[in-house]
């Protein structure tokens, strides 16, 4: 039975919780995840790439079991968080690492690879857009109109966002089979968000997402010109960031893999199997 780890350092004063587990002298695998989640959602995919990689999860700063500063303590924003995530890797020892991006660790991901681009030596994207390509306007459409103008009437549309009934639709649209889905997985979710103060840094974050999109024609060059290998695995069903958003690597990474699985934002609660088996196969290319 692979060893799981569980974790902290301190960075910058702030305590960044993670898991780990595989080899130290295994090639690295970093886990960014996505909103409103931690490094919890990596629960099951950890121990079964433990035999391949160094597996490393960490949880964001307002997330999981990282520390949660107010707003007036700490700027969220994505650029803070890929600061803070940089930090991290310095304080583990970590200088080169193929990613997997879902969901908000995709723009950090970016950042890191922009920042150092030699440090990336493979993507796994799962439902984490690089393009403008895959935005469900009806989904984003609040979202972008809050980053143009936090107003308190575009703040009421997006509060629901944070509530119980958005947070279980994430984990289960487009999901064949709903059973397959451990409730716990939300439940998880709802408990970190309802921390006293955890919703002024998400709608901090929900407004500074529209920074990600400046950054795309950058990471569009760095995938044409570093030719890192690329894996694009999708929940096709997903309503937030659609199936064009994996399509759209191949105009940059020609060389890409994409899968499209029956499966929506959260695919590793339903699909964990078949992501592993495509990871598998991918790392056996190269």
């Amino acid at each position: 039975m692979t060893t799981v780890h569980h974790r902290t350092v301190t960075v910058e004063g702030w305590d960044v919780f993670y898991r780990e587990a595989g080899s130290p002298e295994a090639p690295v695998l970093l886990l960014l995840h996505g909103y409103p989640t931690s490094s919890h959602m990596f629960r099951h995919l950890i121990p079964v790439l433990a035999e391949q990689y160094r597996v490393i999860a960490p949880d964001h700063i307002g997330f999981g079991r990282s520390s949660a500063p107010s707003v007036d303590d700490f700027e969220y924003t994505f650029d803070e968080l890929a600061r803070i995530t940089r930090g991290f890797l310095d304080v583990i020892g970590v200088t080169r690492f193929t990613v997997y991006t879902q969901d908000y660790g995709a723009p950090i991901a970016w950042r890191l690879a922009l920042t150092d681009p030699g440090s990336v030596e493979g993507v796994i994207s799962q439902n984490g857009n690089a393009y403008e390509d895959g935005f469900v306007p009806d989904f984003w459409a609040p979202i972008w109109a809050y980053g143009q103008d936090p107003s308190p009437e575009n703040e009421s549309r997006l509060r629901p966002a944070l509530g119980r009934e958005a947070v279980e639709w994430q984990y289960l649209h487009g999901v064949p089979d709903p059973s397959v889905v451990d409730p716990d997985a939300w439940e998880h979710d709802l408990a970190l968000l309802a921390r006293p103060g955890n919703d002024l840094a998400q709608l901090a974050l929900f407004g500074d997402y529209q920074t990600n999109r400046a950054l795309y024609p950058e990471v569009q060059e760095w995938l044409r010109t570093s030719r890192v290998p690329v894996l694009a695995i999708w929940g096709r069903n997903d309503e937030i960031f659609g199936p064009a958003g994996a399509e759209a690597f191949l105009g940059d990474a020609p060389h890409a893999r994409v899968e499209l699985l029956d499966g929506g934002h959260f695919l590793l609660e339903s699909h964990l199997d078949d992501v592993v088996d495509a990871i598998l196969e991918w790392r056996a290319t190269f």
